[in-house]
């Protein structure tokens, strides 16, 4: 991976102060996934960490998620999976409840979107608190995997979110703020 173009990626990331509400400073990617020569820098890193894992599946998070976990799962030539909000997955799905920084929500898998022998990477674009991502973790892992990655493209390190994360699970983030 190479630093110094993750760290031109990083610098595309644009700040919206108080979004969605009041005291958030949310760090908006879609200025770095606007650029194509930032999309292929991401997905090349997203690529070298995963290509010798034996990746069967990769899982994104609604919805910058699908962003980077799709093009991580069509390079690795592994399957797809989402994790959408309620309501949005048309077949049998499990779900999960969880607290965010401003607030509560609730996520859902398909039922049948994970088999005991997949190995996973969990994929979102940024890492703040972290319960987002664990609600995700723990649907997945209530599927069987036969192991599990967790990835972020970004991580704001002052809000502690790996300490809500599992230490037997390998955490990686190109970048942080």
């Amino acid at each position: 991976m190479n630093q110094n173009e993750i760290l031109r990626v990083k610098n595309l990331v644009r700040n919206i102060p108080d979004f969605p509400v009041p005291g958030i400073q949310f760090k908006d990617l879609t200025t770095a996934f606007k650029n194509p020569t930032a999309l292929r820098v991401l997905t090349d890193a997203l690529v070298e960490l995963y290509k010798d894992r034996g990746v069967t599946k990769v899982v994104g998070i609604e919805s910058r998620g699908f962003i980077g976990g799709s093009m991580l799962a069509v390079s690795l030539g592994a399957g797809f999976v989402p994790i959408r909000k309620p309501g949005k997955l048309p077949a049998e799905t499990l779900s999960r409840s969880y607290d965010k920084e401003y607030g509560t929500d609730t996520i859902e898998i398909h039922s049948d979107a994970i088999e005991p022998g997949d190995v996973v990477v969990l994929h979102d674009d940024l890492l703040a608190t972290g319960g987002t991502m664990r609600a995700a973790y723990e649907l997945v892992k209530s599927m069987g995997p036969q192991k599990i990655y967790i990835n972020f493209l970004c991580e704001l390190d002052a809000l502690n979110g790996r300490q809500l994360l599992p230490n037997d699970v390998e955490v990686t983030s190109l970048f942080s703020f």
